[in-house]
């Protein structure tokens, strides 16, 4: 059987890609997103769009609570080198098994409330994850995630903000324990940092206005404390 000639011959590059390499797959949270609500996966792509951005030329970056780190691949794309990690082998064998060889990265089960990672990283980032550990426990979480950063280490938090959290829906609602203000978000990310940055952000727009409009948060940690 001949392989289907496009009209426009650039576009001919994607039906040999597909026949060559297959179509790539979304992981098993994108995936439930597309199906559900597919607006949701765009703002959670333009948060690791926002980090990759911020981490562009870094040497070797860790993401904690990969889940089926569908969007990692866009920071990848901008650093040297990156590992991730979940404390869920379930997305995690689902990352492995849809691994690609151009994108291939280090990929591993870790609960970080266990403790820190081997190996030295010169930024670190969670998405999505603070809000799921228990306030009594968020200090032993940062502080191992925070444990393998060089001295000139940045880390990058989000989370959806406090004032979010009437409009979340049950299924985000059922998981979140912990959100916060940016207030406070900056005030725990002081504790590790000489300086935080705080970046607040609606759907897929990131900007400086108004926190408590906000329905997501980022706090960028630069100068870690020793």
């Amino acid at each position: 059987m001949s392989m289907p000639k496009t009209r426009e011959t650039q576009y001919q590059v994607c039906v040999e890609h597909v026949a060559e390499q297959g179509f790539e797959r979304m992981g098993l949270r994108s995936s439930e997103s597309w199906h559900q609500d597919p607006k949701h996966l765009v703002f959670r792509l333009s948060r690791y769009k926002f980090v990759a951005k911020m981490l562009a030329g870094r040497r070797h970056v860790l993401e904690i609570g990969c889940g089926d780190a569908f969007g990692t691949r866009i920071v990848q794309a901008e650093v040297g080198r990156l590992s991730a990690l979940d404390f869920d082998p379930v997305f995690v064998e689902d990352v492995k098994a849809r691994m690609v060889p151009r994108w291939q990265f280090d990929v591993f089960v870790h609960d970080m409330l266990d403790g820190p990672v081997p190996g030295s990283y010169d930024a670190v980032y969670a998405l999505d994850v603070l809000e799921h550990i228990e306030p009594a426990k968020e200090r032993v979480f940062l502080a191992n995630g925070f444990a393998s950063l060089d001295p000139h280490g940045v880390a990058i938090i989000g989370l959806p903000s406090l004032e979010s959290q009437p409009y979340a829906s049950p299924q985000s609602r059922a998981g979140h324990v912990n959100c916060k203000s940016a207030p406070d978000l900056k005030a725990l990310m002081l504790e590790y940092f000489h300086s935080v940055f705080i970046f607040s952000m609606n759907d897929e727009v990131v900007h400086t206005g108004f926190h408590k409009m906000a329905n997501y948060l980022f706090a960028l940690g630069a100068d870690p404390r020793r």
